[in-house]
């Protein structure tokens, strides 16, 4: 993608969504964080009906360490890969009481430091409950940019890292919402839906098959 068609991309984008967010239910940083951490390998909507379990009986981390491993096991059992993921969440849980007052670092080398946060779980934390501008590169993203030739990456931190440089400013905040949306509805993994995009013009990608019907 040409440097000149990367500001219409993405103020088209937001054209159509002014106000882009995450699909994960949340209502405080602890929540999300803990909604980005078992959502690794799972779709959004399996976390969200564990989570609307989970969150009226326990939202803090002194709360989940109060309920006991095999109790959050209980209420996530339908998440993929849910003993593991239970257990780093407890053991977070107990970090953030014990060093930083039950409160969410603000920094991504802290938030890194805690069981079962990865580069992108700190990204989108930093981002969403935080206002940070970052890249939270998932599947959808690395697919999107190097698909359209936005930022051409062999692996999830070179196409963050060309993200961060290539995305104009005023919408670098809001970016990784967007292009996860389209890759999930609309830039899809076996054929994208290119009848059906806005961005079209803008993208390389040339569609090998035309529209349905």
């Amino acid at each position: 993608m040409k440097k000149d068609l990367i500001e219409p991309f993405f103020a088209t984008l937001r054209a159509a969504n002014p106000q882009p967010t995450t699909e994960l239910e949340f209502t405080t940083p602890f929540e999300l964080l803990t909604a980005v951490l078992l959502s690794a390998q799972a779709t959004d909507v399996s976390v969200n009906k564990a989570t609307r379990r989970l969150f009226p009986v326990a939202s803090t981390p002194q709360a989940i360490l109060d309920l006991g491993l095999e109790k959050l096991e209980g209420y996530i059992k339908t998440i993929g890969l849910y003993p593991t993921k239970a257990r780093n969440l407890m053991k977070t849980c107990r970090i953030l009481v014990d060093q930083y007052g039950g409160e969410i670092p603000r920094t991504r080398e802290a938030l890194e430091s805690l069981p079962g946060v990865g580069r992108k779980t700190a990204n989108v934390v930093l981002n969403v409950a935080f206002g940070h501008e970052t890249m939270a590169v998932d599947t959808h993203i690395f697919r999107v940019a190097n698909r359209t030739g936005l930022a051409p990456g062999k692996n999830p931190l070179e196409v963050e890292l060309a993200l961060m440089k290539r995305v104009p400013r005023q919408y670098l905040v809001d970016a990784h919402h967007w292009l996860i949306l389209h890759g999930r509805y609309v830039c899809v993994a076996r054929t994208p839906r290119c009848w059906q995009c806005a961005v079209e013009r803008y993208c390389d990608f040339k569609p090998k098959t035309p529209a349905p019907g």
